[in-house]
C-alpha cells in the first residue's frame, strides 16, 4: 500500500510551501499554525511570519507583544506564546533530542518536526493519518506521512469517504462505509472563546483600563500569560 499511496501523492499532493524546506523552525511554525486552523488560511500567515522572523533566533528575540499581535486572527492565541517560548528554548539550548520537551509541543508535533525536518524514521500520527490507518488496517511507513495526511484531508474523509477515487480502495476493508458525525466543538459565535478573542484584540490595539473590558475574559487571558494587569490597566506582555 505504501508504494500505491506514494504514487498517488506524486500526482495529487497538496502544494504547501513548508514542504519545500527542511528547516526545523519553519516546519515547527507550520505545524503549530495548522493546529485548529485550516491549511488555506495558514499558508499566507506562515509566509508573513517567516518574512518577519526568518530564524528561530529572530523569533526568540522578539517581544511577546509583537508575537501575539502577529498571531491575531489565527485563534487559540496560547499557541503564539508557546511557539515564542519554544524558540527561546532552542535559541538558548539547541533542538532537544525529544522535541516534546519544547513548550507547547505535543507528541504529534514533535514527531512531525522529527520526520519532516530531521529525517527521522517516525510516523507523525494526526487525525487524518490515524483515520486512514484504522480504516485500511495497514501500518504505513514514515515515508508516507505527507501522503497519508493529504489522503485523509481530501479523500478518506471523516463521515463520507470518497472511496470511488481512493488509490487504496481496492484493498481497503472499510470501502463503502459511512460514519457518524464526530462531536464538534461548540460554535464560536457567542462563546467565551469569542469574548476572549475580542478582548485580546482590544488590548493588542492599545492598553486598556480593566474596568472597560470583559472581566472574565481578562482574568482568563491573564492566567494564560496573554495579558498583564497592572494597577487597573491591561496590556500585552512586554
Amino acid at each position: 500500500m505504501n508504494e500505491v499511496l506514494l504514487d498517488w501523492y506524486d500526482a495529487n499532493g497538496r502544494d504547501l510551501p513548508w514542504r519545500e524546506t527542511k528547516d526545523a523552525y519553519a516546519i515547527l511554525v507550520s505545524e503549530v499554525m495548522a493546529q485548529q486552523t485550516q491549511v488555506n488560511r495558514v499558508v499566507p500567515r506562515w509566509e508573513r511570519w517567516l518574512d518577519r522572523w526568518p530564524t528561530v533566533e529572530a523569533l526568540a528575540a522578539a517581544p511577546p507583544a509583537d508575537v501575539i499581535r502577529e498571531w491575531q486572527g489565527l485563534g487559540y492565541n496560547r499557541r503564539a506564546l508557546n511557539l515564542h517560548r519554544a524558540a527561546q528554548y532552542v535559541a538558548a539550548c539547541g533542538w532537544p533530542d525529544d522535541l516534546s520537551e519544547l513548550p507547547g509541543v505535543g507528541r504529534y508535533t514533535a514527531d512531525a518536526v522529527a520526520c519532516f525536518a530531521f529525517g527521522r524514521d517516525v510516523l507523525p500520527v494526526d487525525v487524518n493519518v490515524r483515520r486512514v490507518q484504522e480504516r485500511t488496517g495497514h501500518a504505513f511507513t514514515a515515508a508516507a506521512a505527507q501522503a497519508l495526511m493529504d489522503l485523509g484531508a481530501t479523500v478518506c474523509l471523516a463521515r463520507i469517504p470518497r472511496c470511488e477515487i481512493c488509490p487504496l480502495a481496492h484493498a481497503c476493508p472499510s470501502r463503502g462505509s459511512r460514519y457518524e458525525p464526530l462531536r464538534k466543538q461548540g460554535p464560536f459565535e457567542g462563546s467565551f472563546r469569542q469574548r476572549r478573542a475580542a478582548t485580546l484584540r482590544l488590548v493588542a490595539d492599545a492598553e486598556r483600563a480593566a474596568a472597560d473590558l470583559d472581566p472574565d475574559a481578562v482574568e482568563s487571558l491573564a492566567r494564560d500569560g496573554l495579558v498583564l494587569v497592572t494597577d487597573g490597566t491591561v496590556s500585552l506582555p512586554g
